[in-house]
């Protein structure tokens, strides 16, 4: 008779506790099909937080949700006789249910349900961004420094950022390439929550401007990405990157309307790269000009900068990997060793 009950219990079907994930950039109540299945057909639902992002749409849905944040005995107890019970977590899990099942799972000594981790939604590529924009508001609103800046003020930042970018790509080094890639990241998401404050008339030297936030800068780039790529999301054919750039330059000369081939085209960058963008602009709009000639080693790397652009070189680049040839030359007479990169 004991060894007949004890077979049977041993027979009992130990039920299933399912672990129902969501993320919170998908927006609440889009689930995948298997979790909203797994939902109906449950026999419980659980979820300790009250304020769960996802609980109207489940009651929306039909679906009872108990308000209990049972612990990893009473889960196990609950699924007894073939029983599945699903489990909300919050945002951030329910490290103390996980550990507490683990720890019945490994003693050996309680028949455990099965259990599988559902996700209920899953973060879209790029998703981590909608992250940054969140804790770049709270940081602009709470933090003493972060809160004073302007753009004037950050402008240096982003020249600067920039250049470490470049040196991170020129090195080779994918660690520093990710760093650099981020820090210039930040520099369009700060600049732009500070937009969405607007600039009030006579703040930091400039005239009043209106606010927009960081849909309208991602908003606007993804109009001007279709509209300059036709052959991609239109009938227009590019069947070289040549014929892409040349379409590119004329739509852009559309969209600003531009008198000259220079218009544009930023003075304050350094001297190779002007003088390069500017015979490049020109060699493109088929303006025929002379270089100017004149006295000075000016006009000679105004030579030298156009002669390289026309050979398809990046004159600050190649002046950049000589310079590093000769910063090493330098050390190596010193009798110090090349630097890590």
């Amino acid at each position: 008779m004991t060894d007949h009950s004890q077979s049977t219990a041993a027979a009992e079907p130990t039920g299933r506790i399912v672990l129902l994930t969501t993320s919170h950039r998908v927006a609440p109540g889009v689930l995948s099909w298997p979790a909203w299945q797994t939902l109906h057909a449950a026999d419980r639902v659980l979820c300790a937080d009250p304020g769960h992002p996802q609980l109207p749409y489940l009651r929306e849905a039909g679906v009872e949700v108990e308000h209990t944040a049972a612990d990893a005995h009473e889960l196990v107890a609950a699924c007894a006789g073939g029983r599945t019970v699903v489990v909300l977590p919050g945002g951030e899990g329910d490290q103390r249910l996980t550990d507490g099942l683990a720890r019945l799972a490994g003693s050996g000594r309680v028949s455990m349900p099965d259990l599988e981790l559902l996700p209920g939604s899953y973060d879209l590529p790029g998703a981590r961004l909608l992250d940054l924009v969140q804790v770049m508001d709270r940081v602009r609103r709470e933090c003493p420094w972060t809160s004073r800046q302007t753009h004037r003020g950050l402008a240096k930042y982003a020249i600067e950022e920039a250049y470490e970018l470049v040196e991170a790509i020129e090195d080779g080094d994918r660690e520093e390439l990710r760093e650099e890639l981020g820090d210039v990241l930040l520099q369009v998401v700060f600049h732009a929550r500070i937009a969405e404050e607007g600039i009030p008339a006579g703040e930091d030297g400039e005239e009043a401007l209106g606010a927009f936030s960081i849909d309208d800068v991602a908003g606007a780039l993804v109009q001007k990405l279709i509209h300059r790529h036709p052959h991609v999301f239109g009938d227009a054919q590019a069947e070289t990157p040549e014929d892409v750039h040349a379409h590119w330059q004329r739509t852009k000369a559309v969209e600003k309307r531009r008198e000259s081939v220079t218009d544009g085209v930023p003075v304050g960058q350094p001297g190779l790269a002007l003088a390069a963008k500017l015979a490049g602009r020109a060699r493109a709009g088929g303006v025929a000009v002379e270089l100017p000639r004149g006295e000075g080693i000016g006009y000679e790397l105004l030579e030298l900068a156009a002669r390289a652009e026309a050979e398809g070189v990046d004159p600050e680049t190649a002046l950049r990997a000589a310079a590093r040839v000769y910063r090493d030359a330098i050390r190596a007479a010193e009798g110090v060793g090349t630097p890590a990169r």
